[in-house]
C-alpha cells in the first residue's frame, strides 16, 4: 500500500520500520516539529521518528496544525492508501482523517475502552491494572473512540513503563503488519460502551512520591515514571529519583526512614529503593549510595 505514517516518540518507530520491511511503500512521514534538547536543552533535536524516517530515505513533515486548507489539501494530494497513526501528537480533522482510500488506523497502548487518550500506559501501571495490550483501531473524530479490528494482551507484572511502552510498540507494529496484509480479514468491532476510562496527560507533580499511600501505590508510581520522568524524593534539598523499588513490611511514620538500607515508611507497608540517581549523576544501586551517602534510620524524606 502507499502509506502515510505518522507519528513522533520512540513508540512509533518499530511500526514505520515494520512497515517498510513488509514492502508497503511509506509516501510521508508527519511527526511532531523538533524541539529544544541536547545535553544543554537548547539545541533543536529531531523526534525519534523523524531520525527513523530521515534514515529510510523518507520524506519528513513536521506542520504544527492539520486544520488549515492548505495542510489538508495537501495531505489529501499524497494520494495514500491508509495513514496509519501512532503517538502523533495532534487531532486529525475530518477531512484528514477520510482522505486516504482505506481511512486512518491507529496503534493504541491499551485495551480500549479502557486508557482512551495520552498515558494509556503509565495509568495503567498506576491503577494497578493485571494485564493491557495494543489494538489497531480505526480513527473517528472522538478521542480514541473508533472501532478495534486487533488486540494483543500482555500481564503487566513488575515490568515498568519504559519496558511496556517497548513491548507494546513491538507487539503494535506486527498487529498492523498483519491486519495491512489483509483487511478484510479483520472486522471492525466497535468498543463497548461499558468500562471507558481516559488516561489524562500525567502532570511532572504527579512523580513526587507519595509516602503517605499505601507502599503497594508508591511502588507503582516508581514502576509508572521509569525511566521518565522519575519518579523522586527530596532530602536536603536534594531531588533523588527511585528508578525501582521493592515493598516490604514495616510501620513507621510516613516518609520516615526505618532502617539504614534506605526503606521508607508508607500509609502502609515500607518502599525500599533499589536503584536511584542523583541529579547530574549516573543512576546506580542503593548499596552504593549508601556507602558514599548515608541515611540513617529515623530521617526524614519529603
Amino acid at each position: 500500500m502507499r502509506v502515510i505514517f505518522m507519528g513522533t516518540p520512540e513508540f512509533a518507530v518499530p511500526a514505520l520500520k515494520a512497515l517498510v520491511a513488509a514492502g508497503h511503500e511509506i509516501i510521508a512521514t508527519y511527526s511532531q516539529p523538533p524541539r529544544p534538547g541536547g545535553r544543554r536543552g537548547r539545541e533543536l533535536t529531531a523526534s525519534p521518528v523523524q531520525q527513523a524516517a530521515e534514515s529510510l530515505g523518507i520524506p519528513v513533515l513536521h506542520p504544527v496544525s492539520l486544520k488549515g486548507d492548505e495542510e489538508k489539501a495537501a495531505f489529501a494530494a499524497l494520494g495514500a492508501d491508509i495513514a496509519v497513526v501512532a503517538a502523533y501528537g495532534l487531532i486529525l480533522p475530518r477531512a484528514i482523517l477520510d482522505a486516504p482510500r482505506h481511512g486512518c488506523l491507529n496503534i493504541h497502548g491499551s485495551l480500549l475502552p479502557r486508557w482512551r487518550g495520552a498515558a494509556p500506559v503509565q495509568r495503567a501501571i498506576l491503577a494497578g491494572d493485571a494485564e493491557t495490550g495494543v489494538g489497531i483501531m480505526r480513527m473517528e473524530a472522538g478521542l480514541d473512540t473508533g472501532p478495534v479490528l486487533a488486540e494483543d494482551r500482555t500481564a503487566i507484572g513488575r515490568k515498568c513503563a519504559g519496558e511496556l511502552t517497548q513491548e507494546l510498540a513491538d507487539m503494535g507494529a506486527r498487529l498492523m503488519v498483519g491486519v495491512l496484509a489483509d483487511l478484510a480479514a479483520f472486522p471492525e468491532v466497535p468498543q463497548p460502551a461499558e468500562g471507558v476510562t481516559y488516561a489524562h496527560k500525567i502532570d511532572k507533580a504527579e512523580s513526587r512520591l507519595d509516602f503517605t499511600a499505601s507502599a503497594i501505590q508508591a511502588e507503582r508510581q516508581v514502576r509508572a515514571f521509569a525511566p521518565v520522568p522519575g519518579a523522586y524524593f527530596e532530602l536536603d534539598g536534594e531531588r533523588y529519583k527511585v528508578l525501582s523499588a521493592s515493598v516490604e513490611d514495616g510501620t513507621g511514620e510516613p516518609g520516615v526512614t526505618i532502617d539504614e538500607r534506605l526503606a521508607i515508611a508508607c500509609g502502609s507497608g515500607a518502599l525500599r529503593p533499589t536503584m536511584v540517581q542523583r541529579a547530574g549523576r549516573p543512576a546506580m544501586v542503593t548499596a552504593d549510595l549508601l556507602r558514599g551517602r548515608a541515611i540513617p534510620a529515623g530521617t526524614r524524606i519529603a
